[in-house]
């Protein structure tokens, strides 16, 4: 990719790219004057503002770059490719669930916050995983849902209504007919036709979402792709303004923490990837925070999710208590096991 075109007319990536090639030079100055006695003198004068310091600084750089300009080169090359995997990160992260939405979503986020992530993912190796695991999750994510959605009409029987796209075969040929054509219209009128119901299936793809995230010592080695799924969920409750909370536990479990239609500042994505509780697992305790959120009228019919490694053991009279609560408030919930990241069986938990 030509950088020049990488950065036209894109704040961003100029900003970013900008960062680096400063950086780079000046890393790579400082280099030579530890190499160059002779450079390191010229600048120590130029510091101290000595009178004809600057020709002998410059004189200096000169001999440096004609001797190892190529290093240099080497170097801005590869500045270049870190900035254009930094702003392919953001867009990971802040980006749509929609292919070929990063950019169009990128500029409904102000530019100073798009900056800090771009730090961030300049100088956290770990960070540019989490994000490199987030985009490639919501690809799956945005493939579920698109299937779900196509799929809907077969599983939520038929009802009365008006949608034209939705009617059944057989009132298309109520209309074609002469003799039924005016018995179609008038029903059509009064929202009597037949048509697919779909609406059960679109209230379970814009339901709230909790989160509940494994944080134990067990889940070091998962931390990456396990952060990389949350934030995955996080995009889609955030794109779609749905209610999100997400609870980290382990030997005990923190109170949850909620955004309420999705409103998601870039500094909670990156709390949420560098967070690690570290320890043992509480799942009772998981639960009781759990219903906590739950109980609250805005999280009716959310969908749960608890991401984990270990085995819950739970009491009979809490497990009862937790299928009570979920006949009343009419929640899902689901384990996601960590070691189904590395395959295809993730795609079940992108149900919601």
């Amino acid at each position: 990719m030509d950088f020049g075109e990488f950065t036209r007319l894109d704040d961003l990536a100029a900003a970013i790219g900008t960062t680096n090639y400063s950086e780079t030079v000046l890393r790579w100055v400082k280099e030579q004057a530890k190499q160059d006695q002779d450079l390191a003198e010229a600048f120590q004068k130029l510091i101290q503002g000595e009178q004809g310091a600057s020709r002998q600084a410059t004189d200096a750089l000169s001999a440096a770059l004609n001797q190892n300009g190529s290093q240099l080169s080497q170097m801005l090359a590869q500045a270049a490719d870190e900035a254009i995997e930094t702003k392919e990160n953001v867009k990971s992260m802040l980006g749509g669930i929609q292919a070929g939405s990063g950019d169009s979503e990128l500029k409904k986020v102000p530019l100073k916050e798009q900056l800090i992530l771009a730090e961030k993912l300049s100088h956290d190796k770990k960070l540019k995983e989490i994000a490199k695991w987030a985009g490639r999750l919501k690809v799956i994510a945005n493939r579920k849902q698109r299937s779900k959605h196509k799929d809907a009409i077969d599983r939520n029987g038929i009802r009365q209504g008006s949608d034209i796209k939705q009617l059944l075969p057989m009132e298309l040929g109520s209309y074609s007919s002469p003799i039924s054509k005016m018995d179609f219209l008038r029903r059509y009128a009064e929202c009597q036709t037949l048509q697919y119901d779909t609406k059960g299936k679109e209230r379970l793809g814009k339901g709230p979402i909790i989160l509940c995230l494994d944080q134990s010592g067990s889940m070091k080695s998962q931390d990456t792709i396990s952060k990389g799924f949350a934030l995955a969920l996080m995009s889609i409750a955030r794109k779609q303004r749905r209610d999100f909370a997400w609870i980290p536990f382990s030997s005990h479990a923190s109170d949850a923490i909620i955004y309420e239609r999705g409103k998601i500042e870039v500094q909670d994505m990156i709390q949420l990837a560098t967070v690690f509780l570290d320890g043992g697992m509480n799942f009772v305790q998981l639960l009781k925070k759990a219903s906590e959120v739950i109980k609250q009228s805005r999280f009716n019919q959310a969908d749960v999710i608890f991401v984990t490694d270990g085995e819950a053991h739970v009491n009979h009279d809490f497990l009862k208590a937790w299928s009570n609560l979920k006949k009343k408030k009419g929640f899902s919930d689901r384990i996601v096991l960590a070691s189904s990241f590395e395959d295809q069986s993730i795609k079940h938990a992108f149900d919601i």
